[in-house]
């Protein structure tokens, strides 16, 4: 068997979040950081984010943390490998402190659009 020794290189993602879909957090690699050289997001919880920077969360796709004492690592499970993300645990806790002020956690309920998630999955027919 022959492995490669993993590559540490910065790359450019955003880790972006909207109140219109309040559970959620979304990042987003371009073109040139991805294998397929298109843009890829990937989207998981708000939930898993927050627990993953103090303990390790996550059992899916996408798993969360902490690494060392000042960083945490976010995986992205796809068929293609593993993307092994690295970031200052203190940039993602302003992160989340600002998505919290949007949205505080436990009140993502009262943001969601039920109505209009009901016609999209039904579809304009029914």
């Amino acid at each position: 068997m022959v492995a490669s020794a993993p590559r540490m290189e910065t790359l450019p993602a955003l880790l972006s979040y909207d109140r219109a879909y309040p559970f959620a957090v979304r990042m987003v690699f371009p073109g040139p950081a991805t294998l397929e050289g298109t843009e890829v997001s990937w989207e998981f919880a708000r939930e898993l984010l927050t627990a993953g920077m103090d303990d390790p969360a996550g059992q899916g796709d996408v798993r969360v943390r902490p690494f060392g004492y000042d960083r945490t690592v976010l995986e992205f499970h796809a068929p293609e490998g593993i993307a092994m993300v690295h970031v200052r645990t203190e940039e993602l806790r302003r992160f989340i402190q600002r998505a919290q002020e949007l949205v505080p956690a436990g009140e993502e309920h009262l943001y969601l659009d039920l109505d209009q998630g009901l016609t999209d999955l039904l579809g304009e027919d029914h």
